[in-house]
Formats: structure tokens, C-alpha cells, sequence
């Protein structure tokens, strides 16, 4: 029990960290984020130490596919719409590529459960998803909470 506290504790404050360095303006690196993650899950899973050391490779395997995925479309993104003020966008290529975008997103998650299935419980399995689904909400809730108004967009 005392190493449960201690595991959240811990994912706690690594949290805190996190949202302390977004006050200073000061992004975290992205293998901080995924370590901040990995310890979220592990205290809100309630993984054993045998878990832990089966899945924390195919964890940080598949945020780093993901991560690697999302850089490419941000810059695919980024350079189609660079001249849109100029030239009119080649919208049936950026409505493909979105689309390729969420399917391989797809595959890369189904190829993680299945990897996780068969380190892992259904209950564990279930538990886990549940945190990450958690962390995900807290960090909308925290980045909407520092985040200026948007301004609308004419």
C-alpha cells in the first residue's frame, strides 16, 4: 500500500512539474512528456513491477511512433497551407493525407493493443486505457485552463 502512494505520489508531482514548466513558457521535451505519461499510468493503472517491466517498452515504442507520425503531417500541414494566402491549397491532397493520417494513427493503436493483450490482464488492459484516457482529459483541462482566449477567425 505504501508503494502505491509513494507511485502516485510520485506521477503527481512529475505531473506538477510538467504544468509548472507550461507557466514558465517552457515546453517540455517530448521524452519528458512521455516519462510524465509513463508515470501517470503506471500510479493510475496500479501496474505491478512485473507489468511495468513488460510494457514500458511497447509503451514508449508506440509514443514515439505516434509522436514521428504526428511530426510528419504537422510539417506536410504546415507547407501546404505556407503560401494558402497566395496560392489556393490542393484541398482533396490535405483531405487525403488527414484521412491516411487518422487511419494509420488507427493501425499504429490497434498494433499497441495487441502487443498489450498479451503482456497485460483484461481488468489491467482495462484499467490502463482508462488512465490514459484520464491523463489525456487532465492535460485539455490544465492546457484550457493557461491558454489565453482564442480570437475568432475572420
Amino acid at each position: 500500500m505504501k508503494t502505491i502512494k509513494f507511485i502516485l505520489f510520485s506521477a503527481f508531482v512529475l505531473l506538477g512539474q510538467f504544468l509548472s514548466a507550461q507557466d514558465n513558457d517552457r515546453m517540455p521535451k517530448i521524452e519528458e512528456m512521455h516519462n510524465q505519461k509513463w508515470q501517470f499510468l503506471v500510479a493510475k493503472a496500479q501496474l505491478t513491477p512485473d507489468d511495468v517491466a513488460k510494457v514500458q517498452s511497447v509503451f514508449m515504442s508506440y509514443e514515439k511512433s505516434v509522436w514521428d507520425l504526428h511530426q510528419q503531417n504537422r510539417e506536410f500541414f504546415k507547407a501546404s497551407m505556407k503560401d494558402a494566402k497566395k496560392v489556393k491549397p490542393n484541398y482533396a491532397e490535405l483531405n487525403d493525407r488527414y484521412v491516411d493520417f487518422e487511419f494509420k494513427e488507427a493501425q499504429l493503436f490497434k498494433n499497441y493493443h495487441m502487443q498489450l493483450r498479451k503482456l497485460l490482464s483484461p481488468e489491467t488492459l482495462f484499467n490502463y486505457y482508462r488512465a490514459e484516457r484520464e491523463f489525456k482529459r487532465k492535460l485539455l483541462q490544465d492546457f484550457q485552463g493557461r491558454r489565453p482566449p482564442e480570437r475568432p477567425r475572420p
